[in-house]
């Protein structure tokens, strides 16, 4: 298992930010965490579940051992994630307040 940040560089209000990807969707959350990340930075709507970091808290995600990413290590952990992602939504039924609409 392992954490990949690639480094698009994408501006974005005025500063660089890059995407983190993992071989799972837990592995991801518990590196975030370890980043000070916050809960509600991770992209659950986005075309893969990710985190945009900073160029900033990228050269500290490669120094707490994240992995440089090339362009496949992403796709793939793109898809891995979504693929996960989408089997839990499957699995887990919505509250039942939400059934009686």
């Amino acid at each position: 298992m392992a954490i990949y940040i690639d480094n698009v560089q994408i501006k974005w209000r005025g500063r660089k930010w890059c995407h983190m990807v993992a071989d799972s969707i837990d592995e991801l959350q518990s590196f975030a965490k370890a980043l000070s990340l916050k809960p509600e930075w991770f992209q659950t709507d986005a075309s893969y579940p990710h985190y945009d970091v900073t160029t900033e808290t990228r050269i500290f995600a490669l120094k707490l051992g994240a992995i440089e990413g090339e362009r496949k290590d992403i796709i793939r952990c793109a898809k891995l994630l979504k693929f996960e992602q989408d089997q839990t939504r499957v699995a887990t039924p919505p509250p039942f307040q939400e059934m009686l609409f």
